[in-house]
C-alpha cells in the first residue's frame, strides 16, 4: 500500500481526532491511528473505546488497504516538517511504514489493522440538525456545571432533551445546575439522552463556529455526530438524569440586575480575600446598592466592595461560593445580568438580562450558610 499527501493538511487531520487518544489506554493498539485507503481517500480512526473520531483526507493512492500507525511517533514528525508532499510506504506483511519527504526517509513500526476496535454504527436510531454555532453555545454554556463525580454517573455528561417544541441541554453536580434552551431546533421525535463530558469537550474544540449543520443520530446506547468531513461516536452514559425542573425555584420576587462585567470583576477581586476551602463570599443588597465582601478568619484577611445595581424587593443578605458564580458569569454572553432571589437558603438564579428570541438560559447557583460576621 503506498499513497502521497500533503503534511500539512495530514498534521491537521490528525491533530482534529488527536484528542480521542489516551496517554494509558485500555488495549496497546488504542495508541494508534488506524489508517484505511479506499479509492483515492484515507480514513483516518481514533478511538478510547468509548468515544472514536473519524475523518477524511483526499489522498493519491492506487491501492487499498489499512494499517494501524503509532500516533504521537507520527505527530511529532509531521509537526517537524515543512510544508510538503508526503509518501507513506506501507508493507501489510510486516507492518512496516516508510514516510518519504523532500528532506529525507523515516520508517516506524505500525500494527495490523484488524487488531483496532470497530467502530459502532447507529441502525435505527433518531436524528436531529442543528446549527454548529448553537450547538457551540449549548455546549459551552452548559458543559463547566458538569460534575466529576464518578459515584454520580448521570451527572458527569449534558442531557440532551428533545422535543417537538424545543431541544434543551442541561447540566449540574448538586451545587449548580445550568438549562439551556433554542425554540428554532426541534425534533419530529421527542426523546432524551446523556451525552459524556469527554465527547462534548472533543466536539467543542473541532467544531466550525459558523451556521453549518451538524448531524446527530442516536439509538439506546450510541450517539454519532457530524459535521464537515469529521465524525465522532460515543457511548452514551446509561443513566437517570435527576428531576432538575423541581429544583429550580419558581417564585423569585427579588430581582437585581446588574453589568455582568462590573459584578465579575469585583467578585474576582473579592474572592482573593476569601476562606480558600469555601470561596465564600457575601452579597448584602439594599435599595440600589450591592455589597460584596468575603473574610477569611484564619489569616484575618477582609475586602468589601461596593457596586450600584437596579434591585426590586426586600433587603437580603446571601452567601455563594465565589468561583460557582465566576464561572458562571464567564459562560453567559451578555451585557447585563439578573440575578433572582427568593432567600438566604434558597437557590438563586442568574440569566441574562437581555432575553433573546430563540434561545432561554437559566443558570441556578445554591447558597452557602453565612458565618455571621460584622
Amino acid at each position: 500500500m503506498r499513497f502521497v499527501v500533503s503534511s500539512s493538511t495530514l498534521l491537521k487531520h490528525l491533530n482534529s481526532v488527536n484528542g480521542v487518544i489516551t496517554t494509558n489506554p485500555v488495549v496497546p493498539i488504542l495508541e494508534n491511528f488506524l489508517f484505511e485507503v479506499t479509492e483515492g481517500l484515507l480514513t483516518v480512526s481514533a478511538s478510547d473505546l468509548q468515544t472514536s473520531m473519524i475523518t477524511e483526507i483526499p489522498v493519491d493512492a492506487k491501492k487499498k488497504g489499512s494499517i494501524a500507525v503509532p500516533a504521537k511517533i507520527l505527530l511529532d514528525t509531521l509537526k517537524n516538517l515543512p510544508e510538503q508532499p508526503v509518501t507513506f510506504s506501507i508493507d501489510e506483511e510486516t507492518y512496516s511504514i516508510e514516510i518519504s519527504s523532500d528532506n529525507g526517509r523515516y520508517r516506524l513500526s505500525g500494527e495490523n489493522a484488524t487488531d483496532f476496535p470497530k467502530v459502532p454504527a447507529v441502525k435505527n436510531g433518531y436524528s436531529v440538525e442543528m446549527p454548529a454555532d448553537v450547538l457551540n453555545r449549548a455546549i459551552a454554556s452548559t458543559l463547566f456545571a458538569a460534575s466529576n463525580d464518578e459515584l454520580k454517573p448521570a451527572m458527569t455528561g449534558v442531557y440532551l432533551l428533545l422535543s417537538d417544541t424545543n431541544v434543551t441541554f442541561v447540566a449540574t453536580d448538586g451545587h449548580r445546575l445550568v438549562k439551556f434552551r433554542r425554540v428554532d431546533v426541534t425534533s419530529d421525535m421527542a426523546n432524551n439522552i446523556i451525552i459524556p463530558k469527554k465527547a462534548l469537550n472533543l466536539i467543542k474544540s473541532s467544531i466550525p463556529s459558523d451556521r453549518s449543520m451538524v448531524k446527530i443520530e442516536f439509538n439506546a446506547s450510541n450517539a454519532f455526530f457530524s459535521f464537515g468531513n469529521l465524525k465522532m461516536i460515543c457511548r452514551l452514559i446509561d443513566e437517570r438524569f435527576p428531576d432538575y425542573e423541581n429544583a429550580i425555584p419558581m417564585n423569585n420576587p427579588n430581582k437585581l440586575v446588574i453589568s455582568k462585567n462590573d459584578f465579575f470583576n469585583s467578585l474576582r477581586r473579592i474572592s482573593i480575600y476569601a476562606n480558600k476551602t469555601t470561596h465564600q463570599v457575601r452579597l448584602k443588597i439594599a435599595g440600589s446598592e450591592l455589597q460584596i465582601s468575603a473574610e477569611d478568619l484564619d489569616f484575618s484577611n477582609e475586602a468589601n466592595e461596593r457596586l450600584a445595581c437596579d434591585y426590586q424587593g426586600e433587603d437580603m443578605e446571601i452567601g455563594f461560593n465565589a468561583r460557582f458564580l465566576l464561572e458562571m458569569l464567564n459562560n453567559l454572553d451578555c451585557d447585563n445580568v439578573e440575578l433572582q432571589l427568593s432567600a438566604p437558603n434558597r437557590a438563586g438564579i442568574l440569566t441574562p438580562a437581555d432575553k433573546s428570541d430563540n434561545e432561554d438560559l437559566l443558570m441556578l447557583v445554591m447558597p452557602v450558610m453565612l458565618n455571621n460576621y460584622a
